[in-house]
């Protein structure tokens, strides 16, 4: 074994093959920001030729990504759905996807709304009950679309069992790590085909870019994605490009901290009477706790909560003071989220509700503020909001 290859994935997250500029000795990947490049040979082009074909500054975060998720290749696409609906164009009519009930709204209106419009049929299905998963199998399902944990219920899928369904019916399947990571969980190591990011979230972690990421195990398979990349043509800029770059180096430190400050809260609000539900696979009631310990190394920064009713949750977010209320996750600001109005919009009321997706239901991207700050603020809000509740219900 080399020594590189003996190091933590802490230690290689700085000392990667994208460590230094080799040609200047830089420290930081230069940004390279040309749209085209000179061609010395008419018959031999180059290595680059146009940007959205292979961008210096792009390739080397592909190349970081691929190392981290140990793919074959990796992908740098202009957002996390992007990265999405391009491997969903790996399918053509007459195929059939077996989906995660509880995904991100946005793939939802994606495979609702688009792929069903051009013959691309789906099964939405509680992939933690694999008896469902192989009812739900078509002679023509083509890919298994796996979120786990799931956005918002932190349900959490056996990867490992997933990919060998899949695998038995000759299909592909597609793994949604956003909220992990690979510094948590490495679906293409438990059988997975294509690993899903939108590095907006964790890999970044500042809320200062939009950007997804795939990446592909199989070389076939990577071509085919390579080709599609090209096509359609939504590639990271190379400004977004670096900036993620950036962000992927505290990328450890930033989940420690925040991790074991949601761990914390969610102890904490799963002991407030003000709380019904606490979702959160780092909390040993949750019911795939054994499963999340199995196959990644944390459970993440993310947590949902639901309140007692929609009049109490309003009273409380206006209430909190230290998260920012906002679409997105995975920053170093804590960031409450309302997923009936947010991530879930485009999820109808009546499948929000079929999902367990309350109007009573927030979600918690826990950040690197101090945790007991956030657990008083937490408190303090609740209290208040509970008190202010029982008010309006006497009639005072």
């Amino acid at each position: 074994m080399c020594e590189i290859e003996s190091w933590s994935f802490q230690t290689k997250l700085l000392h990667n093959s994208q460590k230094i500029d080799h040609p200047t000795g830089a420290v930081s990947v230069p940004i390279q920001h040309a749209s085209t490049f000179h061609q010395y040979d008419i018959d031999s082009f180059g290595k680059y030729d146009y940007s959205r074909s292979l961008n210096p500054t792009r390739e080397a975060l592909e190349t970081v990504i691929a190392d981290m998720e140990e793919g074959t290749r990796g992908f740098a696409f202009s957002s996390g759905m992007a990265a999405i609906s391009t491997a969903f164009l790996l399918l053509s009519k007459g195929d059939h996807v077996v989906i995660t009930e509880d995904v991100y709204g946005g793939t939802y209106r994606f495979v609702t709304e688009v792929l069903s419009r051009y013959g691309i049929n789906h099964t939405f299905v509680d992939m933690t009950d694999l008896d469902k998963v192989k009812e739900a199998i078509r002679p023509n399902t083509k890919v298994f679309y796996v979120e786990t944990p799931s956005n918002p219920l932190l349900k959490v899928t056996d990867i490992k069992a997933i990919s060998s369904i899949a695998k038995a019916h000759g299909a592909l399947t597609f793994v949604d790590n956003t909220f992990l990571t690979p510094a948590l969980q490495k679906p293409l190591t438990l059988g997975a085909d294509i690993v899903l990011h939108s590095a907006t979230k964790f890999l970044s972690g500042h809320s200062d870019v939009v950007a997804g990421l795939s990446v592909v195990k199989d070389p076939v398979l990577a071509d085919r994605i390579g080709f599609l990349q090209n096509s359609f043509g939504a590639v990271l800029g190379v400004q977004d490009a670096w900036l993620v770059l950036r962000g992927i180096k505290t990328l450890h430190v930033r989940l420690a901290q925040s991790i074991q400050s949601a761990k914390q809260i969610a102890q904490a609000l799963k002991e407030n009477p003000a709380i019904k539900n606490v979702y959160y696979p780092g909390l040993e009631d949750h019911p795939h706790y054994v499963l999340q310990g199995r196959q990644a190394k944390d459970a993440g920064a993310v947590l949902s909560f639901e309140l007692e009713n929609e009049r109490i949750l309003r009273d409380f977010v206006s209430k909190v003071k230290i998260p920012v209320f906002a679409v997105s996750l995975g920053a170093v600001e804590s960031i409450l989220s309302y997923p009936a109005k947010m991530s879930h919009a485009a999820m109808p009321l009546h499948e929000r509700e079929k999902r367990g997706i309350s109007n009573s239901l927030l979600r918690l991207s826990v950040g690197l503020e101090n945790s007991e700050d956030l657990l008083r603020d937490f408190k303090t809000a609740l209290s208040a909001s509970r008190f202010e509740e029982k008010v309006f219900q006497r009639g005072e």
